[in-house]
């Protein structure tokens, strides 16, 4: 919470508006209204959050998404909360949500000149037990000349002009690059504004946590196999073994590994050979807020933010966080065959 001794707090806005301001002389301020209307969407999910169970949110809502997953009764809300934010604000072209089949062409009455392309609730499979669940987006620029179009959206990750995650826990945390580091700004729920609370974020260049979902070691190819191994029985017997940490919530996981650094994995496996975590609206952006935070983000065999994908749905395997523990991590994956 913010300190209300204070009289000159920054607030997310202010701070965009300042960094537009002073790297960005032609800016219009456009994406700075954008991200108001994010900002919107995401403190009307928090409340949702933090009363659904008081309001008979939590729950199935008997219907699943274009993924095959259950949706829960607060997956549908923080869509609808997500795509009516973005609509109204008149500056979004195209949308790409992970509850919907195909891509979202705004009106043209509406329409702006950018696309945004989210999660609105990951990690929902955890919203009964109280777990830290969140929104992931990212921002893309259309091309010069275009109304908006699919081809806008199915561009590798390198190009977006920012990217960021909620959190919706103890306390729900923005986490924003535009392309000039990374920042992190609390919700003062008294005050209803997002405050500068983790100004320019960096990862540390070595960590001491792995997190992955141990419950697929069986699928996991060589590499991966032999890089976990290496995690829990170090060659050099001083040397202490990495710590476990995995909630299963991609946003609590991401954002325990910016913070104290080491390494989070989806890998391909046997299962899912294409991975299971979205390109676009899960991957994409986690990559380009850690590449901004001075890690490192790939496949194993490609930096991540440059895949180039095939649908709005595509898939991909990934590794992220401290530069060094990825560097490590792709070494296994270079020597094998």
């Amino acid at each position: 919470m913010s300190d209300h001794t204070k009289t000159n707090l920054i607030t997310l806005t202010r701070h965009v508006f300042q960094d537009q301001v002073e790297n960005y002389k032609e800016a219009s301020g456009d994406l700075t209204l954008l991200l108001t209307a994010i900002q919107l969407g995401c403190k009307f999910v928090a409340s949702n959050v933090r009363k659904a169970s008081l309001i008979s949110m939590t729950g199935l809502a008997n219907s699943s998404n274009v993924q095959g997953e259950e949706q829960k009764k607060l997956d549908v809300i923080a869509n609808e909360i997500f795509v009516n934010a973005l609509r109204s604000s008149g500056k979004v072209a195209v949308m790409v949500s992970e509850e919907d089949e195909e891509a979202i062409f705004v009106e043209s009455q509406y329409q702006g000149k950018y696309c945004v392309v989210f999660d609105p609730l990951d990690g929902s499979s955890n919203i009964d037990c109280g777990v830290s669940i969140g929104t992931i987006f990212g921002i893309y620029k259309v091309k010069e000349g275009s109304t908006g179009k699919l081809s806008d959206v199915l561009r590798p990750g390198s190009e977006m002009v920012a990217a960021g995650y909620c959190t919706y826990g103890s306390c729900s945390t923005l986490v924003l690059t535009t392309g000039q580091g990374v920042n992190g700004y609390t919700l003062d729920t008294e005050i209803g504004e997002f405050i500068l609370t983790h100004p320019d974020i960096t990862i540390p260049s070595r960590g001491k946590i792995y997190a992955v979902n141990e419950g697929n070691s069986k699928y996991w190819d060589g590499a991966c196999t032999k890089y976990f191994h290496s995690l829990k029985f170090p060659a050099d017997a001083k040397k202490s073994p990495y710590s476990a940490r995995y909630v299963g919530s991609m946003v609590a996981d991401v954002h325990r590994t910016m913070l104290y650094g080491g390494i989070f994995c989806y890998p391909a496996d046997s299962k899912s050979k294409n991975g299971k975590l979205r390109i676009l609206y899960e991957c994409f952006p986690m990559a380009f807020l850690v590449e901004q935070a001075g890690g490192r983000a790939t496949t194993g065999r490609k930096r991540m933010l440059d895949v180039q994908p095939e649908t709005i749905h595509a898939r991909s395997p990934i590794f992220l966080g401290s530069k060094e523990d990825v560097q490590d991590l792709e070494a296994f994956y270079n020597a094998e065959p």
